[in-house]
């Protein structure tokens, strides 16, 4: 284990106990700042602006009290090209304008030989992949100055070189970093019904002991059914998701990591979106945020 990992995993979860939140995007902020019961949220990190002030919708969720923790997509954690210094201290700056207790970034890359690829693409699993992925954890913890946690992705492919297995890539990196874990439920349902495996027991298989948060998310299949399912947070939250967050609840517990209900785009009526929150705050077993 890294130095500071014990450390890291003995500090409590600064998400636990907050229940279930919509994620903040413009098109959405006014329904996001009319859920009485949400206590936390979560904006790209990138979409604010650089400078100045945030905007108003979000300052005023965190005048109420409401937990907003930025969500990164653009280190590019996973690529062998240098972190730019810039974006991980607009990350910083971000986090700390927010007073954010977590932030969290993707194990992935976005760029490779100065290209930027738009996207966000899976890592080889490989013990050369996870020193580069290690080391650029390492130092994004130490210019953060708050715990970071990463997402494992929804990945359309594996690559040939793999040595690992994604549960067993994801414990180590922990394990090695002290790093918190933002397990996406609907991306482990979508990458094992993408090579025909258990969702459940590939879930069995990470270190849930870390979880920092939960997110969950609706997608869709290819047409002709055999297609591939694709993670496109366009639709709604399928019941395979919901009952894999059925599953976790009672290892979890009443006061366990917080769930983040994620969409981006295609938004339906408020009223369809606020029983989409009640659906996955029954499915975990917590009280509903949205009367």
């Amino acid at each position: 284990m890294a130095a500071g990992a014990e450390g890291a995993g003995a500090v409590a979860d600064p998400l636990a106990g907050l229940g279930v939140g919509l994620a903040w995007r413009p098109e959405i902020a006014g329904l996001v700042a009319d859920l009485p019961g949400q206590r936390f949220t979560e904006v790209v990190a990138e979409s604010l602006p650089p400078h100045g002030p945030l905007p108003q919708a979000l300052a005023d969720l965190r005048a109420r009290g409401v937990t907003v923790v930025p969500h990164g997509v653009r280190l590019s954690l996973g690529g062998t090209d240098p972190l730019d210094p810039r974006r991980v201290r607009r990350l910083a700056e971000v986090a700390e304008a927010l007073d954010a207790p977590l932030v969290s970034e993707h194990i992935a890359f976005v760029r490779a030989g100065g290209y930027e690829v738009g996207h966000l693409l899976p890592l080889p699993r490989t013990r050369e992949s996870l020193d580069v992925l290690a080391r650029n954890v390492s130092h994004v913890q130490a210019e953060l100055g708050v715990p970071l946690a990463v997402e494992p992705i929804a990945a359309l492919f594996d690559w040939p070189e793999d040595e690992y297995g994604e549960p067993d890539f994801v414990t180590e990196l922990l394990e090695r970093t002290g790093a918190w874990l933002l397990l996406d439920v609907a991306n482990v349902y979508a990458n094992a019904r993408n090579r025909g495996a258990d969702p459940r027991a590939v879930l069995d298989r990470f270190p849930l002991e870390r979880v920092a948060y939960l997110h969950v998310a609706g997608g869709a299949a290819e047409p002709g059914g055999l297609g591939l399912y694709h993670d496109t947070h366009t639709a709604p939250t399928p019941e395979p998701v919901l009952e894999l967050l059925r599953s976790l609840s009672g290892r979890l517990g009443p006061a366990g990591p917080a769930i983040l209900l994620e969409r981006d785009g295609h938004y339906p009526p408020a009223a369809q979106l606020r029983a989409e929150l009640d659906a996955v705050a029954m499915a975990a077993g917590l009280p509903r945020i949205t009367r």
